[in-house]
């Protein structure tokens, strides 16, 4: 599994914007296809909410790439 660090610039990312930020997605409507295919855990949790609050310190796994989620700088 590959792993992609992101760091979030406010508190929190919506979970299909970061799809598309890291490039698993390559648009916000893909990742919102994504999550509602069921292929998106966060927390190792099965995650159905598109515009899901991402926060630092979460993990999001999808197709095969984990994204580790950072506090802003």
């Amino acid at each position: 599994m590959q792993t992609r660090e992101f760091r979030l610039r406010d508190d929190h990312v919506r979970l299909c914007d970061l799809l598309k930020l890291v490039g698993v997605a390559d648009s916000g409507g893909r990742g919102k296809q994504l999550v509602a295919a069921g292929v998106v855990t966060v927390d190792g949790q099965p995650e159905s909410r598109k515009t899901a609050k991402i926060r630092a310190g979460q993990q999001v796994e999808c197709e095969g790439v984990r994204i580790l989620v950072r506090a802003p700088e």
